[in-house]
């Protein structure tokens, strides 16, 4: 049973502060420069920046923002999640796949049906359904590996693809 709550910066204002000093502590960014991203996902004018908290009573354990561009050299592959982060303690929890997921509904709403990210990590993202697109150049010069969100009705059709093709090989291997 879960014990969080997935919540919407832009919904609720009142975690601001205590979300942009949660980011930036993890993170180690300016607090102006969080504090500027989440003022305008509250602003609600456009699609992102966006930016979400998971609290456990009135502790945040875990979050992350859709940013336009995550500091790498693809500007085009646009927007980000970002400053994705799960105190240690809560991990392997599912509460980033249910982050991540939630992220994805909540910008599907808002007409942005692919996402992009950056990261380090080789097959944490693809157990989530993300799949790996290419390498990008970080603005440190540092290769990174650039994933894409794949809707969960594709994935199905592609799963369901995968089984009708698995049958027809049996049958053919049968004759």
């Amino acid at each position: 049973m879960n014990t969080y709550n997935i919540i919407s910066l832009h919904a609720n204002p009142e975690w601001r502060i205590p979300a942009a000093r949660w980011f930036q502590e993890k993170w180690e960014i300016p607090l102006e420069e969080y504090l500027t991203s989440i003022n305008e996902s509250i602003k609600g004018t456009v699609a992102f920046p966006q930016w979400y908290i998971v609290i456990e009573g009135q502790q945040i354990i875990a979050g992350a923002g859709v940013i336009e561009n995550d500091f790498h050299d693809r500007k085009d592959l646009t927007p980000n999640i970002c400053a994705l982060y799960v105190e240690p303690e809560r991990r392997c929890r599912g509460i980033a796949g249910h982050l991540l997921e939630h992220i994805c509904k909540d910008m599907a709403v808002k007409g942005i049906s692919t996402l992009y990210l950056i990261t380090e990590h080789t097959s944490f993202y693809e157990r989530y359904g993300w799949e790996y697109l290419c390498m990008v150049k970080g603005d440190d010069g540092e290769q990174m590996r650039m994933y894409k969100n794949r809707p969960k009705h594709t994935r199905k059709r592609i799963h369901q693809d995968e089984k009708n093709f698995l049958e027809k090989l049996k049958t053919v291997s049968k004759t």
